[in-house]
């Protein structure tokens, strides 16, 4: 990864404990893989998952009636994933993460407790444990390739506690872009 982008391993606590972090790539390069890494990823997982069809939900997590949960996909333990909801890529919620009846997610890694509620779209990124995206945020699937026009996002001051951060009605980001709090 370019020396002067954000690490994940200074933005999200557990991104280096975890399977993730493992992997050595930059964001973009985790998300464009997404689908090959969750179906990997279900392979691995133990029998609190029911797992059917590429998609492996926990035992203790809620899909309720009504949602779109397309291949390949891992809900974890405690999750909840409305109805109306559509997960689709290659999406990977760790634990205790809430996704709201009409959001969508396109490849797209949730850590602990994140939570993208109603009516919001999370393509190609990655949640750090305890994010909270309020109604209607939008983080989009757009990648600037322009090598001399990085995009960098800071919300508010740099801090040691990078979780959570908030991002509320109509905001947008791009990938590779590192909301803190």
């Amino acid at each position: 990864m370019d020396d002067d982008l954000p690490d994940l391993r200074d933005l999200i606590a557990r991104y280096p404990v975890s399977w993730l972090g493992a992997l050595a790539l930059a964001p973009w390069e985790i998300t464009a893989r997404a689908a090959a890494l969750v179906a990997e990823r279900i392979a691995g997982l133990d029998g609190t998952y029911r797992a059917a069809d590429g998609v492996a939900i926990h035992a203790e997590a809620i899909v309720e009636a009504g949602a779109t949960v397309k291949p390949p996909a891992i809900i974890g333990p405690g999750c909840f994933v409305a109805a109306g909801a559509y997960l689709r890529g290659g999406c990977w919620l760790e634990a205790d993460c809430i996704v709201g009846p009409g959001a969508e997610l396109k490849s797209a890694f949730l850590f602990a407790g994140a939570a993208a509620a109603h009516f919001n779209f999370v393509g190609d990124s990655i949640l750090g444990e305890n994010v909270n995206l309020e109604a209607g945020a939008i983080i989009a699937n757009h990648r600037n390739e322009a090598p001399d026009r990085p995009i960098l996002l800071r919300l508010g001051a740099v801090s040691s506690r990078p979780e959570p951060a908030n991002s509320g009605h109509s905001s947008a980001t791009a990938p590779g872009s590192a909301p803190m709090p």
